[in-house]
């Protein structure tokens, strides 16, 4: 596994705040939100929207709500775009952090959602990380299980 993470800060209640990573590697490129993103009705809670890239249309992510994070007053500051292929996934975040190499991923079977491939450790602060391929299969489920 890439050991390589992009940190993003995902959301921030007072002094506590989420810090979630992805392998470097699964990241396409990081981009400032639009002013407003396209609303899709009747789409659950999870998906801000879409908004237009480059004459592409991205599906964006609030992953609080998907990861089921504690809420808080999280500023849009950042789309992660993930390497996806032919679907694109944007994760909306409140900052980008830097990438940082992590030592291991330790990892609780049965414990975490297929988003989550585990947490690292990262100086004293524990850093959720996402898997790419069960963000994408998660982000299909809320479609499918919506209807």
């Amino acid at each position: 596994m890439d050991r390589t993470l992009l940190l993003c800060g995902t959301s921030s209640s007072g002094w506590r705040r989420s810090v979630t990573g992805c392998r470097s590697r699964a990241v396409r490129e990081v981009v400032v939100p639009p002013e407003r993103f396209t609303r899709v009705p009747r789409a659950p809670l999870a998906i801000t929207g879409v908004m237009n890239l480059r004459g592409r249309v991205v599906t964006v992510v609030e992953l609080r709500q998907l990861l089921s994070l504690p809420e808080g007053p999280t500023p849009p500051g950042r789309v992660v775009l993930l390497d996806r292929g032919r679907r694109d996934l944007g994760l909306l975040v409140t900052d980008v952090d830097g990438i940082e190499a992590v030592e291991r991923v330790s990892t609780a079977p049965g414990k975490m959602t297929p988003a989550i491939r585990g947490v690292a450790r990262l100086g004293g602060l524990g850093v959720t990380v996402l898997d790419p391929e069960g963000l994408d299969a998660a982000v299909v489920a809320l479609f499918t299980h919506s209807k």
